[in-house]
């Protein structure tokens, strides 16, 4: 490696490709992977296994790492060592978010579940979350099996309810209770209580 802390590195991709050499101050970029783990120079040197003062030479830009000593780095920051030269990819940050606040948000009913749709205000979400009051009692409220593409989130907020599905026994499921599945898997959810039960259902948008 070179003795300049700012050598310049080719960022090869998956295919193979290389960029054109941008720049990377491995210095900085320690220090940039050591805060955004909240760590102290000594935490971070115990967790790499190296000297404290060896790690503040690197970040200081005061010494050029040993290929051992980038090992250890990358092995106590839980990270590739090519990671330690690719700066981070900031203009991916979108910076979305939205706030629901109690029962505002988008209702719909139907005869089986009345759903609240959640962060209905983001266009374009890779998850659809919203919680829904479960109205049924008995599968047979249903025409047929419930099914889409992506896969599904299930927590039970309050009551009892049963998932049945269409590749296993049904389940009984209480509050704080939970399922991950194939939402293309045929699935109903009928309560059991003696109140209608109240789940959060997240979808992934595949």
């Amino acid at each position: 490696m070179s003795d300049d802390p700012k050598t310049m590195i080719r960022i090869a991709r998956d295919g193979g490709g290389e960029e054109h050499p941008e720049p990377v101050n491995l210095g900085e970029r320690v220090r940039d992977l050591r805060k955004a783990r909240s760590w102290t120079l000594e935490q971070a040197a115990q967790q790499a296994g190296l000297a404290r003062s060896t790690l503040s030479k690197i970040e200081n830009g005061q010494m050029s790492p040993t290929y051992d000593a980038l090992k250890k780095l990358a092995t106590g920051l839980q990270i590739g060592v090519p990671q330690l030269f690719t700066p981070p990819q900031r203009d991916r940050i979108n910076g979305r978010m939205a706030v629901t606040a109690f029962g505002k948000g988008q209702r719909h009913a139907t005869t089986t579940y009345e759903h609240e749709l959640l962060a209905d205000t983001l266009s374009k979400k890779q998850m659809l979350p919203y919680r829904a009051r479960v109205r049924a009692r008995n599968v047979d409220e249903f025409d047929g099996w419930v099914r889409h593409d992506g896969e599904e989130f299930l927590y039970v907020l309050t009551g009892v309810v049963k998932l049945y599905t269409e590749f296993y026994e049904p389940v009984e499921m209480r509050r704080g209770d939970s399922a991950y599945y194939d939402a293309a898997m045929g699935h109903n959810v009928v309560s059991v209580s003696d109140e209608d039960a109240t789940v959060l259902w997240v979808t992934s948008l595949m």
